[in-house]
């Protein structure tokens, strides 16, 4: 049973939205130097062999039976390989807010599947809140959504939105996996994905050289910290605050990569994603009330 949210969770969930919302503008100075897939590859990489020495210092258990690596394998594919690559390589045409907002609609599109495939129904508030962040979704894409000629960003922008449907799916598929250490569940998941990753980054991109510029620490960085760290202090936040408490992360995100991206890179944002954050918030907010009022009233 989880306890009644401390100074120190509020804290954790303020620096958990800080870094996440910060890694997009990081992974847009490491494509400074690197190939899209080279981002990816080291991130997940570095991510991994932090994560599997700590699951040997701390001595996790490892999963057994063939049902539990299964899912791992599905899971490490669409929660570290399939949207790192995506917003990598949507990253290097769309600015980096645009990539933070579109993972403010992941908890939106989990809905649906998690009504689809377990036993979480929808109910008419929370399709509400679904229904404003596909909206919200329409609005920050854009009119140009359907719009592939060449030198157009539908493509990119879709990649971005691929990301975050994809990480629904792995969402979904997380609540069903066999029971498994959670340290233990993200470092294999993010060992499926360098094993996923090197082999397409050897192919397309080759070895990456150490350039020693910002681009190199802005890999280490991404390696270390939003991807090892920040998967640690995830599972320390929901085991002692709860996971409905852990959502609260989902409202920073998005407003801390369109500060990071106007402040530090000098993106000029459009209206439009103005509009459609606020839209995909409410959204966010309505599907979730019961549970934010829950949480708020003790």
């Amino acid at each position: 049973m989880t306890s009644h949210p401390t100074t120190t969770n509020w804290l954790s969930i303020f620096l958990l939205g800080l870094i996440w919302g910060g890694t997009f503008m990081v992974v847009a100075i490491a494509l400074e130097g690197y190939g899209p897939l080279t981002v990816a590859c080291a991130r997940t990489t570095l991510g991994a062999v932090t994560l599997l020495l700590l699951v040997r210092l701390l001595n996790r258990p490892f999963p057994r039976g063939r049902a539990v690596f299964a899912y791992l394998g599905i899971i490490g594919v669409l929660n570290t390989a399939l949207p790192f690559a995506l917003l990598s390589w949507g990253q290097q045409y769309v600015p980096s807010a645009f990539a933070g907002i579109s993972m403010a609609a992941l908890p939106l599109f989990v809905l649906p599947l998690a009504h689809i495939f377990t036993d979480e129904k929808l109910s008419s508030r929370k399709l509400l809140g679904v229904m404003l962040g596909f909206l919200g979704a329409a609005v920050l894409i854009g009119p140009t959504a359907f719009d592939f000629s060449e030198g157009s960003l539908a493509l990119p922008q879709l990649a971005c939105i691929g990301a975050s449907f994809s990480y629904a799916i792995s969402s979904v598929l997380t609540r069903r996996c066999p029971p498994i250490d959670s340290i233990t569940m993200a470092a294999l998941t993010l060992v499926v994905g360098a094993f996923c990753l090197i082999p397409a980054m050897l192919v397309f991109e080759g070895i990456p050289e150490w350039t020693g510029t910002r681009s190199s620490y802005a890999i280490v960085f991404l390696g270390l910290v939003p991807t090892a760290f920040a998967a640690l202090l995830r599972v320390a936040t929901i085991r002692t605050a709860g996971a409905v408490f852990m959502t609260m992360v989902n409202y920073q995100v998005p407003v801390w990569s369109m500060v990071f991206g106007a402040w530090v890179l000098s993106e000029v944002l459009p209206l439009r994603f103005f509009v459609a954050l606020a839209i995909i918030l409410i959204g966010l907010a309505i599907s979730q009330w019961n549970s934010l009022k829950a949480m708020f009233r003790h």
